[in-house]
């Protein structure tokens, strides 16, 4: 919550006014500072300053809750608290869908199906409840411009017959879905600024941003990698400070990128001596998600879309409700379909690995 507004934090009025005057406009400006530094700031003395942190901190963290009041909850909501993917499978893993007020994330090499997965969330979340959905508004942020909206229609009719039979019906869920497409890093952290009135003026029950990473790359390709690190963490964390104000998911995608020799794996040219087959499965195993490790960390379902033994798969390779497993599927008309329900666990490095056969991805570098 370190980007929560002071100015949302009913403080008594003379705190409040000294802090907007000093331009302390979130949690993190005010919690960030040592006593000192905040006594100068304010020019005022440590009782002021300790007032200050007390206050914020009060309305900034979240309320402590027991483990039995969270599982009171739970029951309560009844597979509530989930947008259910309809990937039966999937979903029981997931403890029913993907979770409200969380950042989970899907990534995978180019073509594996990510936006089609997007797709079909979006379509769901606009879905009336007594079909399954969230009977709400999404906001896609489409900054690879792969959004189509006849595709989505298409998975619709072909997984909702009965819904898109309706007269009108579909028009009105693709009026729900609100399109943005930024051009740059500057222009998402901009559009991110003006997102908490969105959502609530919008009723809007789920956020994807397909893809951050794309984002990243045309920063770098202007030559100004440096520039990314900064606003691409302040993204990360009003991603997150989002899904928790709203209590929506958000769904990011993420690509690949190739690791580099001190991460212990090896490219193509330097296991030319190895039998064919073990050539192959080091090309598949050694791509890893771009963004970075502290990404990794901060997102709290990892979805790893791959591709070996001549099909695709969807892992859940970072979950706090499911051990490590991957479904077989395929991308049809109606989107992805799991091919089997059962999960295969995943142990050891493959949860981490990002396997791609038959696809060209080494290139890649964000």
């Amino acid at each position: 919550m370190a980007n929560k507004l002071v100015s949302e934090m009913r403080l008594p009025p003379h705190l409040a006014h000294l802090l907007a005057a000093r331009r302390l406009t979130t949690a993190k400006d005010v919690l960030s500072l040592p006593e000192v530094e905040l006594m100068t700031l304010l020019d005022a003395g440590i009782l002021t300053a300790r007032a200050a942190v007390s206050h914020v901190s009060e309305f900034a963290c979240p309320p402590c809750q027991t483990a039995l009041t969270l599982l009171e909850e739970r029951v309560r909501l009844g597979g509530g608290g989930r947008l259910a993917t309809t990937l039966c499978g999937l979903d029981e893993a997931l403890g029913g869908g993907i979770p409200l007020g969380k950042l989970t994330e899907v990534v995978g090499p180019s073509g594996i199906g990510k936006t089609q997965l997007c797709l079909k969330l979006a379509l769901l979340a606009t879905l009336p409840e007594c079909y399954g959905g969230l009977n709400g508004r999404v906001v896609y942020i489409d900054t690879e411009s792969k959004f189509s909206p006849r595709r989505m229609i298409e998975i619709g009719q072909k997984s909702f017959p009965q819904v898109f039979r309706q007269e009108g019906l579909a028009q009105k869920m693709a009026g729900r879905i609100l399109v943005m497409r930024p051009t740059s890093l500057s222009d998402f952290t901009k559009s991110l600024e003006q997102m908490k009135v969105t959502l609530l003026q919008n009723d809007v029950k789920l956020l994807i941003v397909d893809s951050v990473a794309a984002l990243t790359s045309s920063e770098n390709e202007r030559g100004t990698p440096g520039f990314t690190q900064h606003p691409l963490r302040w993204a990360l964390s009003f991603l997150k400070s989002i899904a928790e104000f709203a209590r929506i998911p958000v769904v990011v995608t993420n690509q690949v990128r190739s690791q580099s020799n001190d991460d212990g794996y090896h490219y193509s040219f330097e296991v030319k001596k190895m039998g064919d087959g073990d050539c192959v499965e080091r090309l598949e195993s050694h791509l890893v998600a771009a963004l970075g490790i502290q990404w990794a960390h901060a997102v709290t379902i990892r979805l790893v879309l791959e591709s070996h033994s001549g099909q695709r798969f969807i892992k859940v390779a970072k979950s706090p409700m499911s051990p490590a497993v991957a479904f077989p599927f395929v991308v049809e008309s109606s989107g992805i379909t799991l091919l089997s329900d059962e999960g295969t666990d995943v142990s050891g490095p493959e949860i981490t690995s990002i396997r791609c056969q038959g696809q060209n991805v080494l290139g890649l570098t964000f």
